[in-house]
Parts: C-alpha cells; sequence; structure tokens
C-alpha cells in the first residue's frame, strides 16, 4: 500500500514539473515569435512609414516569416502572428504554400497583412486560405529588398505587403497559401 501511494505521489509530483516546463516552452516560442514580429514591423516602417499609421487604425494585422525554395514546382513554411487591435489578443499561426510555374530561387520572405474590417480578420484566423498568381522578380541580403512584383496586394478587406530578406528568386507562378493556428503556442 506504502508502495503504491509513494508511485502515485511521484507520478504527480512528476506531471507538475512537466507541465511547468511546457508551459515555460510555450511561453519562450511565443516570445520568440512577438520578438521577430516586432523586429519584421520595424522592417517595414522603414521601408513604408506610412503603414505605422495604417496598422494602428486597422481592425488588426498579421506578420509572417516564411522560407522557401523553387525550381517550377516551389514549396514554402513559416510562423506568424495575428495581433487584434481592440482586444491585444495575439493568435499565433502556422503558413504552408506551394507553387507551380516558371520559377527558380529560394528566400525568406516577410508579410505584413494589414486588415480593413475585423470579419476578414476572424475569417482568416478561422479558414486562412489565399490563392493567386504573381510575377517575381526580388534578391534580398541582410534586410535589403530590390526588385518588386510581391510589393504590396489590395482587397477590398486587407492589404498585404511582402519584403524578401534573403535570397534571391524569379519567375511567374500560381500558388495558394494555407495560414492556420498553431495548436502547441495558442
Amino acid at each position: 500500500m506504502k508502495m503504491h501511494k509513494l508511485l502515485g505521489l511521484g507520478m504527480l509530483a512528476l506531471s507538475l514539473v512537466a507541465g511547468s516546463a511546457m508551459a515555460q516552452d510555450k511561453a519562450a516560442k511565443q516570445a520568440e515569435v512577438i520578438k521577430k514580429t516586432q523586429a519584421t514591423m520595424e522592417r517595414f516602417y522603414k521601408k513604408k512609414p506610412e503603414l505605422r499609421a495604417e496598422v494602428a487604425k486597422a481592425p488588426g494585422y498579421a506578420v509572417f516569416t516564411t522560407y522557401g525554395i523553387s525550381f517550377v514546382v516551389g514549396g514554402s513554411g513559416g510562423t506568424g502572428v495575428v495581433h487584434d487591435n481592440k482586444t491585444q489578443q495575439n493568435t499565433f499561426m502556422d503558413v504552408g504554400g506551394a507553387s507551380v510555374g516558371f520559377q527558380l530561387g529560394g528566400s525568406q520572405t516577410e508579410m505584413l497583412i494589414i486588415f480593413k474590417t475585423a470579419a476578414r480578420m476572424a475569417k482568416f484566423i478561422e479558414s486562412g486560405w489565399e490563392a493567386g498568381g504573381e510575377a517575381t522578380a526580388s534578391v534580398g541580403a541582410s534586410g535589403a529588398t530590390a526588385g518588386g512584383g510581391r510589393a504590396a496586394t489590395t482587397k477590398d478587406d486587407a492589404d498585404t505587403y511582402t519584403l524578401t530578406k534573403n535570397g534571391l528568386e524569379a519567375g511567374l507562378a500560381i500558388g495558394g497559401a494555407k495560414f492556420w493556428k498553431d495548436k502547441d503556442l495558442n
């Protein structure tokens, strides 16, 4: 009987320690994403200072960093956060993308989405699909971007801006991206 109680107490203590370590790991990962988001926002503001006012008056915004490679068929993936300006709540998300076309390259790309309506932001968090075609010719190193093709996209309910942080890419492609909530960070 004593062995069962001792074993039970040991398991309880182990689960409390493991739970605490997982919570600290989650908080550290969230802090890392927020730190990257803030650095990315500063790069966007430096390139286009008027974005600061647009972001401040918007219902919310999303920031993602993706890494991708392409040779006819392309793929990319990354992480980011959707920030609700009204509630100050962050929703941590992942992104994966695929494309096909006349394309070649590899890059680290930063994306800023400024939502014009709270409904669009909520729909993005829940369903997150984006699709489109693009013509790209850009090169970037150490936070610099040259070229274009993916500078800004305007929709009725959101504006999207991209920067190529590092890499080289060129081509004409059709692609799509799926954004989804990160179950481990929310």
